[in-house]
């Protein structure tokens, strides 16, 4: 289902967690779930993922994160102050202590000239540290490699925190 790539990648980030007693949750938008799947690829996952949040409408991230309704209204959904809401959320909903959280737009369809097609906002909560964000524009690469890159530059971002 997953690239060696990425299953190479997930695995060594998994490590550093363990080694570090650091516990993951995620909060996905555009990925829908993908990241919860590949760190539960791997036997022993539970020692490191704690749980995952797919929050893909607007009113989920409402109830479940909460990510205030006119925030998203605002600077809409995929936005980075969304996704750092959506991180903060998520840390705050669950036993981890520490939170990846994505949005962005995956198309075909969705873009605009403000955020076309390829915009995606990745944000990292960590107990006790500032909230990482970084807004990617990967382009109208197709919705299954925007969703890989997305998965790519997160656990990047995860391993940024993990020390």
């Amino acid at each position: 289902m997953f690239p060696d790539r990425l299953r190479n990648l997930c695995l060594l980030t998994m490590d550093e967690a363990r080694e570090r007693r650091v516990k993951i949750t995620s909060a996905e938008s555009c990925t829908g779930g993908l990241i919860a799947a590949l760190f539960t690829e791997f036997s022993g996952s539970s020692d490191v993922f704690e749980r995952g949040f797919v929050t893909y409408s607007n009113r989920s991230k409402e109830e479940v994160l909460n990510v205030p309704g006119d925030l998203i209204a605002d600077y809409g959904a995929v936005s980075e102050a969304v996704a750092r809401l959506m991180a903060e959320g998520a840390l705050e909903a669950s036993r981890a202590n520490l939170a990846i959280a994505v949005t962005g737009i995956a198309g075909p369809g969705g873009g605009t000239p403000m955020k076309p097609v390829g915009t995606v906002h990745i944000a990292c909560a960590r107990e006790n540290k500032a909230v990482l964000h970084e807004a990617c524009y990967f382009g109208d690469i197709g919705r299954h490699e925007v969703r890989m890159a997305t998965i790519e530059a997160a656990l990047n971002m995860i391993r940024q925190q993990i020390p």
